[in-house]
């Protein structure tokens, strides 16, 4: 039986915790620990098929600013579903729940895509950035332009012009 589960991370026990690290290091050939500690602190999605983690992704606040302003930003982090579990629309599951969370508790969705989950956000209605992207790094603004073209958006309370600057709050590991 297939269950799908939305959780904060506060209510994660830490045998879920690490299911989900290992789902992760497994879809992405091994992940950092910052990038894991990305995806904490928010909610969480999670797929379990006959009680196993099959799929994960979680929603973090982050800080985006855009034309002047700062959004209020969900942002999508850790989508990850097994490898024999891929292409069986799971991923549209996890992206659906996520949605409503972004949809009503946020100004604005972003995340960064690679290049086979493009497709996925794409048919969701989510946008690509297709102007500048920079982070606000100690160091002040610097710009990010390896993520140009990987970066997605789904506008929800405010117009945004998606060819304008994006630049995102500074964390460990991947900026976007």
């Amino acid at each position: 039986m297939t269950e799908l589960r939305t959780a904060h991370t506060a209510d994660l026990a830490a045998a879920e915790l690490a299911a989900i690290r290992r789902l992760m290091d497994a879809a992405f050939d091994r992940v950092s620990d910052d990038t894991f500690d990305n995806t904490l602190g928010g909610v969480h999605a999670l797929i379990l098929e006959d009680g196993e983690l099959i799929g994960h992704a979680s929603v973090v606040q982050r800080r985006m600013l855009h034309a002047g302003r700062t959004l209020r930003t969900g942002y999508i982090e850790g989508v990850a579903v097994r490898a024999d579990r891929r292409r069986q629309g799971h991923g549209a599951l996890l992206m659906a729940a996520l949605e409503r969370v972004v949809r009503c508790a946020y100004q604005l969705g972003a995340l960064g895509a690679s290049p086979a989950g493009a497709l996925l956000y794409a048919s969701r209605g989510w946008q690509l950035w297709r102007g500048p992207s920079s982070a606000m790094t100690p160091d002040g603004i610097k710009p990010t332009p390896g993520s140009d073209g990987n970066i997605y958006v789904l506008p929800v309370s405010v117009p945004v012009d998606v060819s304008g600057g994006l630049t995102c709050d500074w964390r460990p590991a991947s900026l976007w």
